[in-house]
C-alpha cells in the first residue's frame, strides 16, 4: 500500500510540473516555465533541439508578440519505470490556442498534440529530464470574438494576471 501511495503522490507532483509549464507559457513567466526542467534536461521539438535555458528563451520570444495564449492539458498518462522508482514517463495531450495578428488580421492558431516526457526524481524532487512535442493537428483562421466586443469580463493577461495577486481573491464581508 505504501508504494501505491508514493506513486499517487509522485503523479500529483509530476502533474503540477505540467500545469506550471502551461502557466509559464501563458503568463510569459520564464522563471516558472524554466523551473519544471532539470538543468541537464533535453528539449526536442523537431524545429528546436536544445537545453532548457535556450528553450525557455525561445518560447518566451516566440509568444511575446501574441495577443493571448491558452494551453490546455488533456489526457495525462504517467507511467513509472519498473526498474527505477525515480524515473517516470508521460504522454500529455494538449491544445494550444494562440491569438496572433497575421497581415493585420487577428488570427486564431490552434495546435493539438502530445508531450512525450521522461521525468526524473532527484534529491526527492521530480522534474522534466526530457520533453518532446508531437503535433497531431492544427487549425488557423481569422478570429471571431463577438462576445468580447460587448463584454466587461476579466481578460487573461501576462505577468500582471490576477493569478499572481492572491490578495484579490477574497470573500466580501457581509
Amino acid at each position: 500500500m505504501e508504494k501505491k501511495l508514493e506513486k499517487v503522490i509522485s503523479k500529483s507532483e509530476i502533474y503540477d510540473l505540467v500545469c506550471k509549464y502551461m502557466r509559464g507559457l501563458d503568463r510569459l513567466d520564464k522563471n516558472v516555465f524554466r523551473s519544471v526542467f532539470h538543468d541537464d534536461a533535453y528539449c526536442d521539438y523537431g524545429f528546436i533541439k536544445t537545453d532548457p535555458d535556450a528553450f525557455a528563451t525561445f518560447c518566451m520570444d516566440a509568444l511575446k508578440d501574441h495577443i493571448a495564449n491558452h494551453h490546455m492539458i488533456g489526457n495525462s498518462l504517467i507511467e513509472f519505470d519498473d526498474d527505477d522508482e525515480n524515473t517516470a514517463y508521460g504522454e500529455i495531450y494538449f491544445n494550444a490556442y494562440h491569438k496572433t495578428i497575421e497581415n493585420g488580421v487577428k488570427t486564431d492558431v490552434i495546435i493539438a498534440g502530445r508531450y512525450l516526457d521522461r521525468y526524473e526524481r532527484r534529491d526527492g524532487v521530480w522534474k522534466v529530464a526530457y520533453r518532446s512535442e508531437v503535433n497531431d493537428w492544427s487549425r488557423t483562421e481569422p478570429t471571431n470574438d463577438p462576445y468580447f466586443d460587448d463584454s466587461d469580463c476579466h481578460r487573461g493577461k501576462r505577468q500582471d494576471d490576477d493569478v499572481y495577486y492572491r490578495e484579490k481573491m477574497y470573500k466580501p464581508q457581509t
